[in-house]
Order: structure tokens, then C-alpha cells, then sequence
């Protein structure tokens, strides 16, 4: 059989991990934040507390990668840490709702903003949603040097755009200044949000940090991955974080809090307060790479999970089937683009991302729990251990199950939808071993 080849460098990691994270969200999601928010300073809070907690569960997520550099990332963890059904929950999730789910929500943008370029009604989106759904994956078929490569190339044009963006933004208006302004004025007039809508606020700002994990699911193709990787996670994370606070501050300068709220393109709309008339095509331009390149990197990972389910048993055979030329998990990366596709034909942009999000969340506070489990073990033995332990994975925990449980509060039905596509998986399991 053959095996997938190790051929990713740490700039093609890094790269994966900004490139991952900067899609499309990043210019549409600010929005959603603001619009559970009173004032300028709450927002900025709740993006700086977003990417503290992402760094968190980068720093936790590096000590298991460095003890565990196997294709599957978080199945292999908690396979490792749990059990075997944990695992297969976790990918069960994942091609079903999470990771199919956050390729259709990226697609979605990436349709939106070429709407912008040419009127193409809700169907027409859709349509090129789906349209670039298959051309990515396409890309990915043939191999993953390609694949690397060109999300490279993509997440190192967009980080351009951004600091361009940026310094646009703080020569035109001073952004820094009027930022902090803005929250003192608007502070001093309206009462503080609530705990429930600050926390729905994060929800909105995570789908932008969201990815970051999505590194580990090519360890078995990088090379000398028990290094690799967890420097990989904590400079992309640490990029990614100054990019999306310098970004929101462009924002609230440039834009009154009313329209950061109301806004549907919000990089478009503060582009064209910079540079006036046409800065918004220039924008959409620049979105459309953006999401292009965070599609690349996350159409790439998920198939490798798939993969190495597959090589366990967990799996239906053929999804590890590597394709004999271009040496890539071929039947994973098909199946995976068919489920996405149905998912951008049919489902709301705001569902998706709902659904996605809080679901990710509670897996992610069992991987934190499993590295209290894994270091009672003796032959347990990482080439990293997190800094901050046990502080910070517990912190990642509590701050992860206040999300998901806010959440199941806030919107019963779409949470009763997401955490029962993954109960299912369950009876699954067990059926799929009684016919083996």
C-alpha cells in the first residue's frame, strides 16, 4: 500500500497555520462581534481574548502534536488519550459538520464578494460556492506540494495586504488614537454587555481564529514534525492575532460603530472610506485570495484525518486509498469535497458557522482534559510540554464549555442539531465493530 510522503517544511507549516486561519472571516466576521457589543473597547476586548485563547489551545495542542506526529492530529489525540471512540467521534463530527461545514462557510464568502464583481443572486452564489469547492479540491488531488504551495504563495500575498491595509489605515486616520477614543466616549454613555452576549460575541470572533489546529493533521507529511509543528502553532498564532487586532482597529476608524454592526462586507466598506470610491473592489479582490488560500490549507488537512481512520478500521477501505501518482489520500479528499458542496448548496452562511463552532469547541476542551490524562502515563514522553501547565489548559477548558454551554442556552435548537449529529456517531461505532 502506498504511504503519504513527507515533504511539508516548517515555512510550508507556518504558512498553513496563517493561512488556515486568515480566510474570509476576518472580513466579514467583525461584523457579527460587534453586533452583540455596546462599544469599541468591548469589541477589542473580545478579539484580543480570542486570540489569547486560541494561543492557548495552540500551546496545549503543540504539546500533544510534539508526543504524537501521526497523521490525524486531534483523532490521533484522542484516540491516544481516551479511546478509540473518541477518535472516531471526533472525525465523525468533523466530515459531517465541522470541517465540511467551515469549507462550505469559507466558500460562501468567497461567493459573496464575487457577487461583488458580477450580480449573481442567491443561486449564482451558491453555484460559485460549489464552483471553487471542487477547483480547490482539485488542486489538493493532485498533490501535496501543490498544494502547499500554492497556499503558501496565497497566505504570504494576503499577510501583505493586511500590513498594506493597516498602514493605510493608521496614516489616514490615526486608528490607534480614535480607537481607544471611541471606547472611552461610548463606554461612559451605554452599560456594560452582558456575560451572555460577550460570550456570543466570542463564538463570532473563534470562527475567524478558527484552523488553527488543523497543522497536526499532516504530521505524517512534515518533515521532522515533533519540532515542526509546535513552533508552527505558536508563531502562526502569534501572526494571526496582531493581524486581526490591528485590523478591527482599522475598522472602528474608519467606520461609525452603527455600520461596523449592520455592514455585510466590512473590509469592502472600510476600504472605500480610505481611498474612496473603487477601494471596495480592490477589497473583494483581496478577500477572494484570502478565502482561496485558507481553502487550500483546510481542503488539504481534513482528508488526512479521514485517511488515517481509514488505516485503522474506523473507516470505510477506500477512503485510505493513496493515489499510486500523485500520492495523495484521493478518495478522502473526493468525498470530502462532494459533502461540502451539498453543504454550500443548501445551508445559511450564519447556520453553518453556529453550528460549526460550538461543536469544535467541546472536543477541543477533551483535548485539553486528555493532556491530564496522558502525562499520568509513564511511557508518555512529548518533545514539548506546554508552558503554563496546568493554568493554561485549564483555563482553555472552562473557557471552552462556558462557549458551547452559553450557546446550547442561547440557540437550543441549532445546539440540539450539532451535538446530535455527533451522538449518532456513537451507535455507529459500535454497529461498525459488530459487523467487522
Amino acid at each position: 500500500m502506498h504511504e503519504l510522503p513527507r515533504a511539508l517544511t516548517r515555512v510550508n507549516a507556518v504558512a498553513m497555520v496563517v493561512g488556515t486561519i486568515i480566510g474570509a472571516s476576518i472580513f466579514v466576521q467583525p461584523s457579527e462581534v460587534a453586533r452583540h457589543l455596546h462599544t469599541s473597547g468591548e469589541i477589542m476586548l473580545v478579539w484580543a481574548a480570542c486570540g489569547v485563547l486560541t494561543l492557548f489551545g495552540a500551546l496545549v495542542c503543540a504539546e500533544l502534536a510534539s508526543a504524537f506526529p501521526h497523521t490525524g492530529g486531534f483523532y490521533v489525540f484522542l484516540r491516544e488519550a481516551f479511546s478509540p471512540l473518541a477518535g472516531f467521534l471526533w472525525g465523525w463530527a468533523m466530515f459531517w459538520t465541522m470541517h465540511a461545514g467551515i469549507i462550505a462557510a469559507i466558500a460562501m464568502v468567497f461567493a459573496r464578494y464575487t457577487d461583488h464583481f458580477l450580480p449573481l443572486g442567491d443561486t449564482g452564489v451558491r453555484g460559485v460556492a460549489v464552483a471553487v469547492i471542487l477547483g480547490v479540491s482539485a488542486i489538493n488531488y493532485v498533490g501535496v506540494r501543490v498544494g502547499s504551495g500554492v497556499q503558501t504563495v496565497l497566505t504570504g500575498a494576503k499577510v501583505l495586504a493586511i500590513v498594506l491595509i493597516v498602514a493605510l489605515g493608521s496614516a489616514a486616520a490615526g486608528f490607534a488614537m480614535v480607537g481607544s477614543a471611541g471606547a472611552t466616549g461610548s463606554a461612559a454613555l451605554t452599560p456594560p454587555t452582558g456575560p451572555n452576549a460577550f460570550l456570543l460575541a466570542m463564538v463570532a470572533g473563534l470562527f475567524a481564529y478558527g484552523g488553527w489546529h488543523m497543522v497536526t493533521y499532516t504530521a505524517g507529511e512534515t518533515l521532522m514534525p515533533a519540532r515542526t509543528i509546535p513552533i508552527a502553532l505558536v508563531v502562526g498564532v502569534g501572526i494571526v492575532t496582531a493581524c486581526y487586532i490591528a485590523l478591527n482597529l482599522v475598522y472602528l476608524a474608519v467606520l461609525p460603530l452603527d455600520a461596523v454592526r449592520s455592514s455585510t462586507q466590512i473590509a469592502a466598506d472600510a476600504a472605500d472610506a480610505l481611498v474612496g470610491h473603487g477601494g471596495s473592489a480592490l477589497l473583494a479582490a483581496i478577500v477572494m485570495v484570502s478565502s482561496l488560500g485558507s481553502l487550500t490549507g483546510i481542503v488539504m488537512t481534513g482528508p488526512r484525518v479521514y485517511y488515517s481512520m481509514a488505516q485503522d478500521g474506523l473507516a470505510f477501505r477506500w477512503l485510505g486509498y493513496v493515489h499510486p501518482r500523485f500520492r495523495t489520500p484521493s478518495h478522502a479528499i473526493a468525498a470530502q469535497a462532494v459533502w461540502a458542496s451539498v453543504l454550500a448548496a443548501t445551508g445559511a452562511y450564519r447556520q453553518l458557522f453556529t453550528r460549526v463552532i460550538y461543536t469544535e469547541w467541546l472536543f477541543f476542551a477533551l483535548i485539553a482534559a486528555g493532556l491530564f490524562t496522558l502525562r499520568r502515563r509513564r511511557e508518555y514522553s512529548p518533545a514539548y510540554r506546554t508552558w503554563g501547565y496546568p493554568i493554561v489548559p485549564l483555563v482553555f477548558i472552562a473557557a471552552s464549555l462556558a462557549i458551547v454551554v452559553n450557546q446550547v442556552l442561547t440557540e437550543p435548537v441549532d445546539a440540539l442539531l450539532g451535538l446530535g449529529m455527533v451522538a449518532i456517531g456513537a451507535p455507529i461505532y459500535y454497529l461498525w465493530h459488530a459487523r467487522r
